[in-house]
């Protein structure tokens, strides 16, 4: 019996099977190849070197969600041309915020400027009672040159030229996304071989209506909030109820910390009116967030686009660690971006797992 046949090592098997070796890479393909392994080792280092206009381009993409909400009622409803809907739309914001600031700007600066300096003698209260006992002056030693809570409030709220620049930069952006939306879907999507054409676009299309939903969310919430805790404080009768309305509205943009920054300006407030009041502003707060937890927050979140609370706790710590204080009002919406990209394009399309992608349907 001779011995058994050979089969070639390139070019397929008699018997149809796939063949056990590959043909070896050209040297075209070998220098295709390793420029892709060097762009993905190198996206960490552009994100490190570039997430200031990572940042702006996720302000952008939210600025475009927000001029796209406000159309949507009137090209669903009235039936109005896009671009008439959105300039409509662009305008109401526009007026909404200048006439705010017309309005209640010189007593809302005032009110600001109040409530720093009644912060600033709120801890000083507060710091003069913990020292009158021997645990509270051990604790001070250790806490308090660390420590500059009144300092967080002007911190928040200051304003630099490149600050500035950057909002400017992220307007125009986002009018730019919302005006022509198939002209840089195209472009994205050209990016990629042909094949993956569809999916991308089915990807792309997703996130941003994850981004819509969730934006639409917050800003319920922050209206809601940034009432409750007007009326609270109003009728606890703090000063500069406003301000601290304001402050806790605005703070609900990050979720989960937002609330307890806010919370800190208003108890310095009342601890410049009596301990009464440092006792029912706790408590307001306290109640006000337990009912966004748990009747607020499940709706919105019902209706609109739910993500797993240590996602987004985690993400604002990630972020906060790696890139500062500044970037936490951004972990956010990154948190949606990434947790709809992984559930996307790893779970359901890598994996194969039935899972419901934020903002669809089933996913509601």
């Amino acid at each position: 019996m001779g011995p058994p046949a050979q089969r070639a090592p390139f070019g397929p098997a008699p018997d149809g099977q796939s063949r056990d070796l590959q043909a070896p890479l050209s040297r075209s393909e070998f220098v295709v190849r390793c420029f892709i392994a060097i762009g993905i080792a190198l996206v960490p280092v552009l994100v490190w070197f570039l997430f200031d206009v990572i940042l702006i381009a996720i302000a952008a993409l939210l600025i475009s969600a927000l001029l796209e909400l406000g159309a949507d009622p009137l090209m669903r409803w009235l039936k109005a041309p896009r671009p008439l809907a959105l300039a409509i739309s662009g305008l109401v914001i526009f007026a909404v915020v200048a006439g705010t600031a017309y309005l209640f700007g010189s007593r809302m600066v005032a009110e600001f400027q109040d409530v720093v300096q009644l912060a600033a003698s709120g801890q000083g209260n507060i710091v003069n009672s913990i020292q009158s006992s021997s645990l509270g002056k051990m604790l001070l030693g250790h806490v308090q040159e660390g420590v500059n809570l009144v300092g967080l409030i002007p911190s928040v709220f200051k304003v630099s030229a490149s600050l500035l620049g950057g909002v400017v930069v992220a307007v125009v952006a986002g009018v730019f996304f919302v005006a022509q939306p198939n002209l840089y879907l195209y472009g994205l999507v050209q990016l990629f071989p042909p094949r993956l054409h569809r999916e991308v676009e089915e990807t792309i299309v997703a996130v941003g209506t994850s981004l819509r939903l969730w934006l639409l969310g917050q800003l319920i919430e922050m209206v809601m909030i940034g009432a409750l805790s007007t009326l609270a404080v109003w009728m606890i009768g703090l000063p500069s109820f406003l301000a601290l309305g304001l402050i806790a509205g605005i703070a609900e943009f990050i979720p989960y910390v937002g609330p307890i920054i806010a919370a800190i300006p208003a108890i310095l407030v009342a601890a410049t009116q009596s301990f009464d009041a440092v006792i029912w502003t706790i408590v307001a707060y306290l109640l006000i967030h337990q009912a966004e937890g748990h009747l607020i927050m499940p709706f919105i979140q019902r209706h609109m686009v739910f993500i797993p609370p240590a996602v987004i706790l985690l993400g604002i710590v990630a972020i906060g660690s790696l890139f500062g204080v500044a970037a936490i009002a951004f972990a956010s919406p990154l948190a949606v971006l990434i947790f709809v990209l992984v559930k996307k394009l790893y779970v359901r399309d890598t994996l194969g797992e039935e899972t419901p992608v934020p903002g669809e349907d089933d996913a509601r």
